[in-house]
């Protein structure tokens, strides 16, 4: 008999169920378990005097063991598990648990120690699942606008973006780095002619940080699209793009989102609002009495961002903010700046939290190599510089990060919205 998963289960007809072993009431005449796969809950009763066998196996196990069970449902609707229970006719140990080492209320770093055991909650399935469905409809949603996915190497020979941060190896007789973004490879496949590319792959930053948001090790979803005609565009597509997505979380998991964490999943209205980064701080000090500390004006501090999830509720009614015009020295160099030098880029906050850093990319050599020897990295970036020598169209794009959008989605901390968290202070399981 092939295995039948509990949601699809007909009352009535005989099924092969197989799972975790949840909750054991072992009575003296009676038993009754709880069995959950990864699509949901059945309750097993037992009549031991009918089933001595089945009564033996009881016996022997304990809470999270694996079983397989023959049987049929029936209804029955004094069962709190959707009104039905198995009868069971076989039931076999696929693998018996020893005693549960961590207890529902144990704090997370003692939960990322078992962090198999602790991803089993409904909860954790749950936030995973919403994850899936997020990243899978923003890449529907750019497979359907002619994008390409790729994938780029993660080992590099020089240190990207600013030459800070980033993991050091040993690379056969040679130095090679953990890339920090896929970003110059990104722009390579512009410089390739393919015009319109994405990918989703891991992403490493060397940082000592140990706040709600950052990670050694995380997920990107990064794209990048040529014949743009300013960062506007870039900002458009992804405004877009997100509001597509939120809409399909909503309509498949929207209420158990809520219901679980306590969270409303919110469709944005479109355009997203926009504002210059002076504009931001004027707004903040006249508003909240926020001062912005002196030299720190042309990037946005950390106490700034959490003030624009107030700012942008307040003035806009949206839970996303674009924020603009920063100082050209707080971006990085391949950022195409305007006439009067800012650079033709953005950041994208959502709830107080900045999600996307995005621009147009200066496609230009000559520019491009002047900006990277003004930040010091001219030879460190010249193999990156290369591709623009021989024609390359303008471009532009942004990089998200796909446990940030979990975090902020469920209301939760980075450490429990990635699979397994990387720190500092972490490096297993």
């Amino acid at each position: 008999m092939n295995r039948t998963y509990i949601k699809d289960i007909v009352a009535g007809t005989p099924c092969r169920v197989r799972g975790f072993i949840e909750n054991i009431r072992n009575k003296r005449t009676m038993a009754f378990l709880v069995i959950r796969d990864a699509t949901g809950k059945l309750q097993l009763t037992i009549e031991k005097e009918k089933s001595p066998a089945l009564a033996a196996v009881v016996d022997e196990l304990m809470l999270e063991s694996v079983v397989t069970v023959t049987g049929t449902v029936v209804e029955n609707e004094y069962v709190k598990l959707g009104g039905r229970e198995m009868l069971p006719e076989t039931m076999e140990i696929d693998s018996l648990a020893e005693a549960i080492p961590i207890g529902p209320d144990a704090n997370i770093d003692t939960r990322l120690d078992y962090r198999w055991i602790d991803l089993r909650s409904e909860k954790n399935l749950l936030m995973f699942r919403v994850q899936s469905c997020f990243v899978n409809a923003m890449r529907r949603f750019l497979c359907e606008r002619d994008f390409t996915e790729i994938h780029t190497p993660k080992l590099i020979g020089a240190a990207s973006e600013s030459g800070a941060d980033v993991f050091e190896l040993k690379y056969f007789d040679r130095k090679a780095y953990l890339a920090q973004s896929p970003q110059f490879y990104k722009q390579m496949a512009m410089a390739a002619g393919f015009e319109r590319i994405f990918e989703t792959g891991p992403v490493f930053r060397a940082e000592k940080s140990f706040t709600n948001k950052h990670t050694t090790e995380f997920t990107g979803f990064d794209l990048e699209f040529s014949y743009i005609d300013s960062h506007e565009d870039v900002m458009k597509l992804e405004e877009e793009m997100l509001t597509a997505a939120l809409t399909e979380v909503k309509e498949k998991y929207g209420e158990a989102i809520e219901a679980a964490f306590g969270t409303p999943v919110v469709v944005p209205t479109l355009p997203f609002p926009r504002m210059k980064l002076s504009d931001v701080y004027a707004e903040l000090k006249a508003r909240y009495g926020y001062e912005c500390p002196a030299g720190e004006e042309g990037d946005l501090t950390t106490d700034a961002e959490h003030l624009t999830a107030k700012l942008s509720k307040e003035m806009f009614d949206h839970e996303f903010l674009f924020i603009t015009d920063y100082a050209a020295e707080k971006r990085a160099f391949y950022h195409m700046r305007d006439e009067h030098g800012v650079p033709m880029g953005y950041d994208l906050i959502w709830r107080g939290v900045e999600i996307t850093t995005g621009a147009q990319r200066e496609h230009r050599y000559d520019v491009l190599c002047r900006q990277a020897a003004e930040k010091g990295l001219g030879e460190d970036v010249r193999f990156y510089t290369e591709f623009f020598r021989y024609g390359c169209p303008p471009h532009g794009g942004f990089g998200l990060g796909v446990d940030r959008l979990t975090m902020l989605l469920t209301g939760t901390a980075i450490k429990e919205a990635m699979f397994l968290f990387r720190g500092p202070n972490r490096l297993t399981p």
